[in-house]
């Protein structure tokens, strides 16, 4: 699992995709979030504007990120 670490309180799902290197743009992490292949602690999201917190668990094509806030 990789920790992506975030220097505010929360991040949204979208950023969070584009913060970790899985897309490119906003438009490619909402395309993927409405595809309904990410999940957020084990359970498919499809909000682009979801809040994850410290220790949240974002997973995708087999490959799991968590986050972690440093403040």
């Amino acid at each position: 699992m990789e920790k992506i670490t975030i220097s505010t309180e929360t991040i949204t799902l979208g950023q969070f995709l584009k913060l970790a290197g899985v897309v490119g743009s906003g438009v490619e992490a909402k395309l993927l979030i409405q595809s309904g292949d990410v999940f957020v602690n084990g359970e498919v999201d499809y909000r682009r504007g979801k809040k994850l917190h410290h220790q949240d668990i974002v997973s995708f094509n087999h490959q799991k990120f968590m986050v972690i806030y440093e403040g």
